[in-house]
């Protein structure tokens, strides 16, 4: 499904290079594959480069055997908007739209009718626990409401690929674990594959493949 060839990108941040150096992993179809590695070691790099909202210096990403990180700017949104899932650490919600208007907008600009795509986004907001508060704006959640919200956001569009930057981070165990429960889910009923970056060590526990990153490179591969 996601393959990294070879990738480079570096950066000088404090004084100091940074990025990721010469990284080459692959992950198959279904499979929930987890980025670990302590701050600073390339994880939300390595995200960002797979996820082509960055490019790379060297190498190549390959999604279901196309290459799709020289692809034009248009074509690479084209293919953000329509095969993959982000959840980001800073949750990126729209301000001003409540819940559910933030988990139907991305089924909208794929041209999903609002009759279609409300049903959608209620099932996803059902999924992560959200369904009572679908009417509220980012503003009246708390931390971890809003990263389900995100989480929800990601998966409603039913993506090939999901990218999610540490998506346990603001939950608390009780919505931790079935979120992961549901991601693993979707990985084995709908062959939906996940690459997250994490240092839960839940996550990690949970995952199919673990790729240990440390300064910006790849030293370890498991497969627990």
């Amino acid at each position: 499904m996601l393959q990294l060839c070879n990738l480079t990108r570096a950066y000088e941040l404090g004084g100091e290079r940074a990025g990721v150096f010469g990284v080459s992993l692959a992950v198959p179809k279904g499979c929930l594959a987890v980025l670990a590695g302590p701050s600073g070691s390339g994880k939300t790099t390595l995200l960002q480069l797979a996820g082509l909202l960055d490019t790379p210096d060297e190498g190549e990403v390959r999604l279901g055997g196309e290459l799709v990180s020289s692809l034009p700017e248009k074509a690479r949104c084209d293919l953000r908007l329509r095969r993959l899932g982000f959840v980001f650490q800073a949750f990126n919600l729209v301000p001003v739209l409540t819940a559910l208007e933030n988990v139907m907008l991305p089924l909208q600009l794929q041209g999903v009718t609002e009759a279609e795509a409300r049903p959608r986004a209620e099932a996803a907001l059902d999924r992560v626990g959200l369904a009572d508060r679908r009417h509220h704006r980012p503003g009246q959640l708390s931390g971890g409401q809003q990263q389900r919200a995100a989480i929800a956001r990601a998966l409603a569009p039913d993506p090939l690929l999901v990218l999610a930057d540490e998506p346990t981070a603001s939950l608390d165990h009780a919505h931790g674990g079935p979120l992961l429960d549901l991601m693993a889910e979707l990985a084995a009923e709908r062959g939906a594959t996940f690459l997250v970056a994490s240092h839960d060590p839940a996550v990690i526990a949970r995952a199919h493949r673990v790729f240990r990153l440390m300064d910006g490179m790849l030293v370890g591969e498991e497969r627990p």
